[in-house]
């Protein structure tokens, strides 16, 4: 059985994680936020130790580390995005693993550092890249591998559409803030291009038509496809015909082929660590080219 802790446990992914552990047969620990609405913890795991002061978590966890009984494995990361690179490499230092929810980090700079914390304890860092584990993206990949395989010319003409409605309050928290999310490209899109880089590889031409508080939009260009994107957190923004029925749009557009993955999420984090725990996540390395992406997104000129 697997021990856990966790970084960021009121966060708005956190009970995924949590229900993932506890599916899995892991048992939770510790956990720590500096907000204490953390009371799901209660249905997942009421004797878990809590902490709204990271000074004590960290400390707790050192004791553990102490004794083979009751070390710690990994600690899971939910922070706030800017809060990662400090949050991961103090847990490989623990020496725990780190299961961490995207995106990883805000620059590749700050990749590199965690790589060479790994390389200094010999812990690892994985990535939840979930959308590489749905069913439509992996009959999807299997599809294009072949077309290519068989026309290694082949372009494809594609328009990638994520619009998650979110309140007011979004704007008011940290992920309203570009400095602390990275913007809406990294905030809701990393998965996305993290899946784009998964079925075409490195883009070659990446442009930026628009950023918004609420929105992004752009292009890239891969060696066998074109992309138009489009990323959204504003309701206003969902197709008429799902608009009252349903708060979250995802899809894929290859040609005339629509690909729509709005349903089959609910256990991909599951899956996410169950591919951790025998020995096939997705390292840190995976995420080089995503956070290179959306780096460049937030940093370049807008294309008129």
């Amino acid at each position: 059985m697997k021990r856990f802790a966790m970084i960021g446990a009121a966060g708005y992914i956190a009970p995924r994680h949590m229900k993932a552990i506890k599916e899995l047969g892991g048992t939770l620990v510790a956990a720590y936020d500096k907000s204490d609405s953390v009371g799901v913890i209660d249905s997942i795991s009421p004797d878990s130790e809590f902490f709204t002061e990271f000074e004590r978590f960290s400390h707790y966890i050192y004791q553990l580390q102490r004794n083979e009984t009751t070390k710690v494995d990994y600690i899971s990361i939910c922070s706030p995005n800017y809060l990662h690179l400090s949050h991961i490499t103090l847990a490989l230092r623990m020496g725990c693993d780190v299961i961490c929810e995207k995106p990883l980090v805000l620059k590749k700079a700050d990749l590199e550092e965690i790589q060479l914390v790994e390389q200094e304890t010999g812990k690892r860092l994985y990535n939840i890249l979930q959308l590489r584990l749905h069913d439509a993206v992996i009959s999807l990949k299997s599809q294009i591998d072949q077309d290519l395989l068989e026309n290694p010319d082949k372009q494809y003409d594609c328009e990638i559409q994520y619009i998650t409605s979110r309140g007011k309050w979004y704007q008011e928290s940290w992920k309203g803030d570009m400095s602390k999310s990275g913007g809406i490209a990294t905030n809701i899109g990393v998965h996305f291009f993290d899946l784009l880089y998964h079925l075409f590889g490195e883009p070659i031409l990446n442009e930026n038509y628009f950023q918004g508080s609420h929105s992004s939009k752009g292009k890239l260009k891969f060696k066998n496809a074109n992309v138009n994107w489009f990323l959204s957190v504003n309701s206003e923004d969902l197709p008429e015909e799902v608009k009252g029925n349903q708060p979250t749009f995802r899809a894929i557009k290859i040609g005339d082929e629509l690909v729509e993955f709005s349903k089959g999420f609910t256990d991909l984090h599951t899956i996410s660590y169950k591919e951790v725990l025998e020995g096939r996540g997705f390292g840190a390395q995976e995420a080089v080219c995503c956070i290179e992406m959306t780096e460049s997104i937030r940093n370049q000129s807008l294309i008129s």
